[in-house]
């Protein structure tokens, strides 16, 4: 099984009630409800690394921070991070703070799998985890109680003995069979239990923490993890052998019903909270074995505001992408492998007329669309080979005939592209993320094989943002919009395309320059005469792009509006009003 090593020997120098007397209110607090996390603490160097700062919802202005010392709760009640720097690595390390931390439940787990032998029924047939874990919880209530084994009723506190409880467990029956426990134990047997019968095993803390953007397992050795403030980390969770790797590799991918074997090493699919994960088992493949990554995706998108807040982008970008997108124009997000082109994507879909029809097509559910009338349409992933697997390009076909407003494509790789274009040549906006680096790459890509897009449909596709992962002048990394490109059309006779970038990013200053500014194709050829703006007076469009980029200031600054939801109401309002 894997093993948790922590960057520092664990140690018991001070007992509990003394370390609880030294630690600041908010964090007694939340120890005084999880006595499992001053054991934690208890374990802690404090006279090396001090006391850990404790934050309910850690700013991003902590990744700045050399030395960090931090812990902070997640969203599964009883479970703490803590990112605390490790004298031998470069990365911090990131554990996970469990409410089995503290007791040792290992015989009281065997006694109650064993008994819960006697509920299968009870077990069978559950049609989600909810359920499963609904039934697992009123089992083991069953099995165990805690008569006559609280612990004391004080602040649950003890004097430096530990938490672990004395009962010998294989002895400790009550009358009516039941096995007896402390209070502690049963939540801690609980915990493991669904924890591991259900959950992702040792990764399920990792997986519940908002905060994680990539789980990472390269084989033996360390999980890694993309922190979204404390950027690449490495977890205290750790394989050591060769047969646990692959038996959990095994365990994980039976858990997303996409099991792998020698004879098919590869699986990708989804987890059950919507994180997609890929998997690659065995030695043959991977020399340190086999190996898996999560990328997980928030309840919430981040919205447009929340990107500006994060640099990747600016007010008046943002209102450009208003204008086009509102005028229903095709655009594409291109970019390398985890730059942000999902996220962009789904932010800008406030920015879509909020009573439009919009399907979006997907081969792994990433879009969170916030429009009511979303049809939301994902590539079937537990076909077997011997059946007739639907595919991205099927459900582009379907859509079609199904009178949408817009289409989103999760991500073009094959023939679909071309039946997307189809679609944008009947009038159809399509929106889609593409691997390209650039939009002379691009162009390449779809007019090659697998899709062969015909060279004169590409002007149907009117805008191009290149987003990328980028080293800012601070030395650290960051997302950032590299330009945003209007497609202008295909000269047949030289044989060429013509684009202009109409933003670009300032890699010195880390700012963006509207280049196109007074001398942009779509704005001055389409979007005006949309809006009914008179040719000789098209340069007015502009002054429409500066007061909408104020506008969203004004609701970011001064409002304080960044929830994605909140700003699609928003915006609606203001259309209906027509102030935006």
């Amino acid at each position: 099984m894997p093993t948790t090593q922590l960057p520092f020997t664990p140690e018991r120098k001070i007992d509990q009630a003394s370390l609880y007397q030294m630690l600041p209110k908010i964090l007694q607090d939340v120890c005084k409800e999880n006595r499992h996390l001053l054991a934690y603490l208890q374990m802690v160097p404090i006279d090396q690394l001090g006391i850990p700062q404790y934050h309910i919802k850690p700013p991003r202005k902590l990744g700045d921070l050399k030395q960090p010392n931090i812990i902070y709760p997640t969203n599964q009640p009883g479970n703490f991070v803590h990112i605390c720097p490790d004298p031998s690595d470069e990365r911090h390390t990131y554990i996970s703070i469990e409410p089995i931390i503290g007791v040792n439940v290992d015989s009281l787990i065997r006694q109650i799998e064993i008994r819960l032998l006697d509920f299968t029924d009870e077990l069978q047939d559950m049609d989600n985890d909810e359920e499963k874990e609904r039934a697992f919880l009123t089992c083991i209530d069953k099995i165990c109680t805690t008569d006559g084994n609280g612990l004391d009723k004080g602040n649950g506190l003890d004097k430096g003995n530990g938490l672990a409880s004395k009962i010998p467990f294989g002895r400790n029956k009550s009358r009516n069979g039941r096995v007896k426990c402390t209070p502690h134990e049963l939540q801690a047997a609980k915990y493991l239990i669904v924890r591991d019968k259900i959950g992702a095993g040792i990764l399920e803390p990792i997986v519940r923490d908002p905060l994680v953007e990539d789980i990472s397992c390269s084989g033996l050795g360390h999980i890694f993890i993309e922190h979204k403030i404390f950027n690449s980390v490495k977890s205290a969770v750790k394989f050591s052998d060769m047969e646990d790797l692959d038996a959990f590799v095994i365990r994980l991918a039976e858990r997303v019903k996409k099991p792998v074997t020698l004879a098919k090493p590869i699986a990708d699919s989804v987890l059950p909270d919507g994180s997609r994960i890929n998997i690659v088992y065995g030695q043959d493949l991977a020399k340190r074995g086999s190996n898996f990554t999560i990328r997980k995706f928030s309840d919430t998108p981040l919205s447009v505001l929340e990107l500006i807040e994060f640099g990747s982008l600016d007010y008046r970008m943002a209102a450009y992408f208003s204008m086009t997108l509102g005028e229903e124009m095709s655009m594409f997000v291109a970019g390398e492998t985890a730059s942000g082109k999902t996220t962009l994507l789904n932010a800008l879909t406030t920015f879509i007329p909020p009573n439009n029809k919009v399907i979006s097509i997907e081969d792994t559910p990433e879009l969170q669309v916030p429009h009511k009338n979303w049809v939301q349409e994902v590539v079937q992933t537990t076909k077997l080979e011997s059946e007739n697997e639907i595919t991205m390009f099927d459900l582009l076909k379907a859509s079609l005939r199904q009178r949408p407003n817009q289409i989103i494509v999760g991500e073009i790789r094959g023939p679909e592209g071309a039946i997307a274009f189809q679609a944008m040549q009947t009038g159809h906006p399509v929106l889609a993320t593409f691997h390209a680096a650039s939009v002379q790459k691009l162009i390449q890509r779809l007019t090659g094989s697998p899709i062969n897009v015909p060279k004169t449909y590409i002007d149907n596709l009117n805008v191009v943002a290149i987003q990328s992962s980028v080293k800012l002048p601070d030395g650290k990394r960051g997302r950032r919009a590299l330009s945003i490109n209007e497609i202008v059309g295909y000269d047949a006779s030289a044989d060429a395309f013509s684009f202009m970038e109409v933003f670009r990013w300032d890699p010195i200053q880390d700012v963006f320059e509207f280049v196109g500014y007074m001398n942009s194709y779509l704005l001055e050829q389409k979007v005006a005469p949309r809006r009914g703006i008179p040719s000789h007076q098209k340069k007015r469009v502009y002054q429409e792009l500066d007061r909408r980029a104020r506008v969203l200031e004004k609701l970011h600054k001064e409002r304080g509006l960044t929830n994605f939801y909140e700003l699609l109401t928003v915006l609606a309002k203001a259309q209906q009003q027509g102030l935006f």
